[in-house]
């Protein structure tokens, strides 16, 4: 135990200053020595997930003697016996993962305390320097000790008042990738709502006079989790720091690519080899449009219900119709079908969909699809709210037809993803995602391997902050939708900030990308007036006012 390191830690929380670390999951002991080095104030060494073992545990902690690198053992349940070997081969302390109540919060204290403060045996390993010195660290043992818990269910963060009530515990951790998949959203980070509750029970602990940590995403991240008031602050995982390093480079070169679960590379990559220029023969005829909300036209299409046209025939947009439909309260947009695809996503409020009887209960940027020719309705489900949806159409010329029909009702279950050879509904919580460039996250909703016969294609962007796309060009017009932060629009060199739902119209051949240079994260909803999600990557040059190719 480097109980000057501890104490060193403890002083810089308590003058609220931030304590960086990393948290360490592969063997090789030199990736603690670099985090020494880089003169970090903790390290997490994993014992919980992946594959250490004990000798590799003992090898990283011996990386950090006489330093001022406090080392940390994550072990894998509460467990008197890991605990006990944790600190017996030397940690600083240890990291409790799923702890869920104050009493089991008391347990992990009291096996972590010598006698008559708590039940940890003694023993002779390295940390009572094999029995030399046993007087000197159960002396001062039990006053240096951290015990860490992680907060990652949804009943965990329910009792985080509870666990600042606790004695012997100072920093509280939040997991919020499993406190995600405990909320439902499996997968996620920080699935819907989950932010809110970590921010809420951190609030909690700072007024308790404790301190909380969590594990960054990105550099920016990073600022923002300190200026949100975290002070115990992961730079990232060993490995996710690897490889967020190297797919930035790959970047650069226009060669980065999603790793599959099956670690079978894809048979290209997300984005190809960039062209020194766009062909001659996608030269476009028309500038791009940036439209803002309350600018479009507008035309109520039932009663209650409103459509506000952000891209489309009006600013010269081809096969290809985006915008905004609002729902009044308890308002019905009655049964009618389309002669092209509609695609339709919940930004806000509640809404059933019911296509030919079968009726979908919506959650936001659930996103469901229509193909030529399916009977469907919508209804605001709510009475005192209204409910916004974005709505996409295959066509620049849209237009309805009336259904007097009746289908038989069957409620769908909210885990439906729709009817095979009829609509599709992509629920956002599960859906599959990938990366279209560094710090980036989508969903492909729509497209022509997905809906067989469909004429265009779309999905859902996540940037974070820095996440940017490739410069790069289509083969049709597209349609970009800002549903959340704040996006910086490149195109040709000229630049456009973009929020609030503003929706670009990216007409054929213009060279642009998109990125994020705010300091939160930014959400895009993408359509493609195009049944293959196909982008040409281009000489970052092209993007210029000096490079382009169009000029």
């Amino acid at each position: 135990m480097k109980t000057a390191a501890l104490q060193k830690l403890r002083q810089k929380l308590a003058d609220d200053a931030p304590v960086f670390g990393l948290w360490v999951t592969l063997e090789s002991p030199s990736v603690t020595e670099i985090a020494v080095g880089l003169g970090l104030d903790w390290v997490v060494i994993d014992a919980e997930h992946g594959h250490l073992d004990w000798k590799e545990i003992l090898e990283h902690l011996r990386a950090t003697v006489r330093s001022d690198t406090v080392a940390l053992v994550r072990i894998a349940e509460l467990n008197s016996g890991l605990i006990k070997r944790a600190l017996d081969i030397g940690a600083d302390g240890v990291v409790i993962p799923w702890v869920e109540t104050a009493d089991q919060l008391r347990q992990a204290v009291s096996y972590s305390h010598y006698p008559t403060e708590g039940l940890r045996g003694i023993g002779g390993e390295r940390a009572t320097c094999w029995g030399q010195c046993l007087v000197e660290h159960t002396g001062e043992a039990n006053q240096n000790v951290l015990v860490v818990p992680i907060v990652e269910t949804v009943r965990a963060i329910r009792q985080v008042p509870m666990m600042c009530q606790v004695d012997g515990v100072e920093l509280i951790f939040f997991g919020p990738a499993d406190l995600s998949s405990s909320a439902g959203f499996r997968g996620q980070w920080e699935g819907p709502g989950v932010a809110d509750q970590i921010l809420q029970a951190k609030d909690a602990i700072r007024r308790a006079g404790r301190h909380c940590g969590v594990l960054a995403t990105s550099n920016d991240n990073v600022r923002e989790r300190q200026q949100q008031g975290f002070r115990a602050i992961g730079l990232g995982m060993d490995t996710g720091l690897l490889v967020r390093s190297v797919r930035a480079s790959l970047a650069v070169i226009g060669r980065d690519r999603a790793i599959q679960a099956s670690f079978v590379p894809t048979p290209t990559p997300i984005a190809a080899p960039p062209l020194s220029r766009p062909p001659e023969s996608m030269r476009p005829d028309r500038d791009e449009v940036m439209n803002s909300v309350g600018e479009g036209p507008r035309a109520e299409i039932a009663r209650g219900v409103s459509f506000e046209c952000l891209v489309g025939r009006h600013n010269q947009a081809r096969n290809l119709t985006t915008g905004l439909v609002t729902f009044a309260p308890g308002a019905v947009l009655p049964l009618h079908n389309h002669i092209f695809t509609e695609s339709i996503t919940l930004l806000s409020g509640t809404v059933t969909i019911e296509v030919e009887g079968r009726t979908y209960d919506i959650k936001k940027l659930d996103n469901t699809v229509i193909p030529a020719g399916l009977a469907h309705s919508a209804r605001n489900t709510s009475t005192t709210e209204p409910a916004v949806l974005h709505i996409a159409m295959a066509t620049d010329a849209p237009s309805r037809t009336l259904i007097d029909k009746f289908f038989p009702r069957r409620s769908m279950p909210d885990t439906s993803t729709g009817f095979p050879g009829a609509e599709r509904v992509n629920r956002f919580a599960t859906a599959k995602r990938g990366a279209a460039g560094p710090n980036t996250e989508f969903i492909d909703c729509f497209n022509e391997m997905l809906v067989p016969g469909i004429e265009m294609s779309g999905g859902y962007g996540l940037f974070q902050p820095g996440g940017r796309l490739p410069a790069h060009i289509h083969d049709f017009d597209e349609s970009i939708c800002i549903i959340s932060g704040t996006a910086t629009c490149v195109v040709e060199g000229r630049r456009y900030s973009m929020s609030d739902c503003q929706t670009a119209l990216q007409p054929r051949g213009r060279v642009h990308y998109f990125i994020n240079e705010s300091q939160g994260p930014m959400e895009m909803l993408w359509v493609y007036a195009g049944p293959i999600p196909e982008r040409i990557i281009v000489d970052e040059r092209c993007a210029t006012v000096e490079g382009n190719p169009w000029r």
